[in-house]
């Protein structure tokens, strides 16, 4: 190889790590490497996504203030020591006289922050959310002036909308009416011209000049006995359909004494069904949320609201000078899903064991301002359910077992009514 040859590769090598680490440099420039010492995979993001939903969106959104203050970029405003040192205790800091920690705690009302024990990879996990949160552009909001959003319902966005489909329908109605008109059109036509014929016989002339009797069309044992027929099934299904919703509430939807909206808190703010329903992952039952969680965010936030009002006379608290009273007295909130004494439901192990979501009985319940209950809750639709539901095995040991016997016997998936789920004494005993 010449000097000339090698001089040109060494030359176009140089050339090449030279444009990578520019690469590189530019990247972490625009906040996109990890230069902070906060990576941004996927993988990390998500587990730091369902730290997030958990246990800071009572306080806390990317985009706007809500408790505390709006957290996009957080990770340019400080190191990610000094923020590793606020979560796990930020009263530690404030004491430390860290300026920036006593500048935030007296912006925002002195209002504490919880500490939370988490480890430093779960903290790593959750700047990373934070931070690819941030590099994202915020959704639009739907304003009472524009009357529209540009966000779409999860499950919806497929879906032919109910005035598409009423614009068919007119449609195939004028098309149909077009239709009969111009078959009645044709028979008028077609009479009158063989009115004109002289040589048809005596049956194409009865034929011809032939009238329909109204009258004894609907007095016939035909009709009689259709309309006979419809209104005895009509009376029937009623009647089934009747029997068979006999203690079905759904769509039941009370007013509550205190207007509390799961679209604004489960929706909006996206708090997870759990920090209110705290018993929905350790017992039977998924508990009324007390007062005092409620006033883990509205001693600071909507304190002027009407209907926080309630809240603060129900546990006899003085939002003026922060103080409770003793004249307390029970908020009296409508109970609106309620199964039967005789049936046996147990929601940590279907949330907790099972992984289901609250979705899966409860419905949408991000979308609604007032609850109401979604599901039939049936034994017809419990048993549908275990029918259908796949075990999920995955690493766990304790159904090794019952996979590799239900393997011998099944090529299908492990499902719940293998183990058990359609037996009697499961719901009632």
């Amino acid at each position: 190889m010449s000097k000339a040859t090698r001089f040109v590769l060494i030359s176009l090598t140089y050339t090449f790590f030279l444009l990578l680490s520019f690469g590189a440099l530019a990247q972490d420039a625009a906040g996109g490497g990890d230069a902070d010492g906060i990576p941004t995979d996927e993988a990390l993001a998500s587990a730091g996504a369902s730290i997030f939903k958990a246990n800071c969106t009572q306080c806390h959104a990317i985009n706007e203030v809500v408790i505390g203050p709006a957290l996009k970029d957080v990770h340019e405003r400080r190191s990610k020591e000094w923020l590793t040192s606020w979560i796990k205790n930020s009263q530690k800091l404030i004491q430390s006289g860290d300026e920036y920690a006593v500048e935030i705690w007296q912006q925002y009302n002195k209002t504490a922050m919880p500490a939370y024990p988490f480890s430093d990879e779960e903290i790593t996990s959750l700047l990373s959310y934070i931070k690819v949160e941030s590099n994202k552009e915020p959704a639009p909001v739907a304003t009472a002036e524009s009357g529209s959003t540009d966000q779409v319902v999860a499950g919806q966005g497929d879906s032919v909308s109910s005035g598409y489909l009423t614009a068919i329908l007119v449609v195939l109605v004028v098309v149909l009416v077009l239709i009969l008109i111009v078959l009645g059109l044709m028979v008028s036509v077609l009479t009158k011209y063989l009115k004109d014929q002289k040589e048809l016989d005596a049956e194409d002339v009865e034929v011809v000049n032939q009238k329909t009797d109204i009258q004894k069309v609907l007095t016939s044992d035909f009709v009689i006995g259709s309309v006979i027929f419809i209104f005895v099934a009509l009376l029937l299904k009623t009647a089934i359909d009747g029997a068979f919703t006999i203690g079905v509430q759904q769509g039941y939807q009370p007013n509550q004494p205190i207007a509390f909206s799961h679209q604004i808190h489960a929706g909006q703010f996206e708090i997870d069904c759990n920090y209110c329903h705290t018993g929905v992952r350790k017992s039977k039952a998924a508990n009324i949320p007390s007062a005092n969680i409620c006033m883990n965010c509205h001693t600071a936030i909507k304190t002027e609201s009407p209907e926080i009002q309630k809240i603060y006379a129900a546990i006899d608290y003085d939002p003026s000078t922060g103080e409770y009273g003793e004249n307390t007295k029970p908020i009296e909130w409508v109970r609106v899903h309620n199964l039967p004494d005789l049936a046996y439901f147990n929601h940590s192990q279907h949330v907790e064991v099972g992984g289901l979501e609250c979705q899966t009985c409860h419905g949408p319940v991000e979308e609604m301002d007032v609850v109401y209950q979604y599901s039939t809750l049936t034994m017809g639709w419990c048993i549908n359910c275990h029918r259908e539901t796949e075990v999920n095995t995955k690493d766990n040991e304790y159904y090794t077992k019952l996979v590799e016997l239900h393997a011998e016997h099944s090529k299908e998936p492990l499902k719940v009514e293998d183990i058990g789920g359609l037996e009697c004494s499961k719901c009632h005993y």
